[in-house]
């Protein structure tokens, strides 16, 4: 690889990495809490989380520019605390991480899921609070379930190109992820160059695809034995 492209390739891999330990806490926190949630709105709460699976990234992208502009809500706070987002590396991962977010936590609530919760009731008779419980017994019993997630949406952040064109800009050196320099490198009608960045992207694609396809077919073994 030449040197721009390590660069693409370790400025990609770091914000992937970041945007999927911004999301870990709070997606596992969501996943638990819709797992043990029976009540109404669940169903409700659970389609609004999953939408960015379904929109057009370009929209969340577009409602993100909304929020964290200037004259957005969001944007006046962090502009007051002199804190720049958009067009920034951090508007990267949070695209990112917004992007990612719904596949962390649809698995991870699935395996929570399969938790019984018969085990977690004897933790508590024998005298653990909810949260030791939970980091004693539920979350260990869940792992692999958050471990599948997290590779999901680190896998989705690595392909990530519609929201971050629009929140982040694609600005070479600052905040061009290798989705964004195979779009510019089209565009200039150097295509062998952009085959070349696909090529690459693919390799790492496949390697985050395949540890998620392996820590799945551990999880199958376990449940079925």
């Amino acid at each position: 690889m030449t040197e721009s492209t390590a660069e693409l390739v370790v400025f990609t891999l770091t914000v992937a990495a970041v945007a999927t330990l911004v999301i870990l806490p709070p997606g596992v926190a969501v996943a638990y809490a819709l797992s043990r949630w029976t009540g109404p709105g669940r169903g409700v709460v659970d389609t609004v989380l999953s939408l960015p699976l379904v929109l057009p990234p370009t929209a969340v992208g577009l409602v993100l520019l909304e929020l964290l502009g200037r004259e957005g809500p969001a944007g006046r706070v962090l502009d007051a605390l002199g804190i720049e987002v958009v067009f920034t590396p951090r508007a990267v991962v949070l695209a990112s991480a917004v992007m990612a977010f719904p596949l962390l936590v649809r698995s991870a609530r699935s395996g929570f899921e399969e938790v019984d919760p018969r085990l977690v009731a004897v933790a508590r008779t024998l005298g653990d609070s909810r949260a030791r419980a939970f980091f004693r017994v539920t979350l260990p019993l869940a792992w692999r379930g958050v471990v599948v997630g997290a590779l999901l949406a680190f896998s989705r952040a690595l392909g990530e190109f519609g929201a971050t064109v629009l929140v982040a800009g694609n600005i070479p050196g600052f905040t061009q992820t290798l989705s964004l320099a195979i779009f510019q490198r089209t565009q200039l009608g150097q295509d062998a160059e952009a085959l070349r960045l696909a090529f690459v992207a693919s390799l790492l694609a496949f390697v985050a695809i395949y540890a998620t396809e392996w820590v799945t077919r551990r999880r199958g073994r376990r449940t079925h034995a």
